[in-house]
């Protein structure tokens, strides 16, 4: 079956349950997103890397957040020397966007957080969508300050939920096509977040997206051109020296293909 992973394949023979009929076993489904992840320090490192690069909006540093399919997250990572150099509001965010990448795509068609923000909107067709899924603040708020942003991080191994409906969150696809979580970026502007969601999730080769909303067949940003009343998401603004957020974006399918990569 097109869907199943090696290393996926290799995980239902140690679950009783097995996979079958081409069914995937849930345990093994939930965790199957870090058979193909970095350690902490690499996709930190990975984070940062991509920081360099021109990424439009106000060259913040930012969070990033990793959860799987059954929505627990799976790492938490901040690029700045420590956990104050960032908006320390936009954990939970990036959280609450990996969430939403998940929980609105399917093995065979993905939604981006930005693809969200029209629809969302009074009168459209999901009006009421970002209240459904409400963050659990003991898993957001609980554990020690100090344990934020590293292995420890109280949020990991639990499901934080959330809906969020601008930039930044994207599913996870493996090279296979097997969807296995969600991934989100938060601490610059809606634009830039998903700009670098977008290369993060590309560098961990976790983009084989199968189909989307944009014109591109994915889940890229789709910039509004006068009414919002589609998939569309407002422009956002840049700094000088950081680059031009439409364009980068409306790039990305070509500079950072979807794809099974290599």
């Amino acid at each position: 079956m097109r869907y199943f992973h090696s290393g996926l394949v290799a995980a239902c023979a140690l679950v009783a349950a097995g996979c079958s009929d081409g069914v995937t076993d849930p345990s093994v489904q939930a965790i199957s997103v870090t058979q193909f992840l970095p350690s902490h320090s690499a996709l930190r490192g990975q984070l940062r890397e991509i920081l360099e690069e021109q990424n439009g909006g106000l060259g913040f540093e930012m969070w990033a957040t990793i959860l799987d399919r059954d929505g627990r997250v799976v790492d938490v990572v901040f690029s700045g020397e420590q956990r104050g150099d960032q908006w320390p509001g936009s954990r939970v965010i990036s959280a609450q966007k990996a969430n939403t990448g998940n929980a609105f795509s399917l093995t065979g068609f993905a939604l981006s957080s930005a693809n969200l923000y029209a629809p969302v909107q009074p009168g459209g067709s999901l009006y009421g969508l970002q209240e459904s899924n409400p963050v659990d603040p003991a898993v957001a708020y609980g554990g020690k300050v100090t344990d934020v942003g590293t292995t420890k991080d109280f949020m990991i191994g639990k499901k934080i939920g959330g809906i969020n409906v601008f930039g930044g969150g994207l599913g996870l696809y493996t090279p296979s096509g097997t969807l296995v979580g969600g991934i989100g970026l938060s601490g610059d502007t809606a634009c830039t977040d998903h700009i670098i969601a977008w290369k993060l999730r590309h560098e961990l080769n976790l983009d084989n997206v199968p189909a989307g909303v944009a014109p591109t067949n994915t889940d890229n940003i789709i910039y509004a051109v006068g009414t919002i009343d589609g998939f569309e998401h407002p422009t956002c603004f840049d700094t000088p020296g950081q680059g031009d957020h439409i364009a980068i974006a409306n790039g990305l399918p070509a500079s950072h293909p979807v794809g099974p990569g290599e």
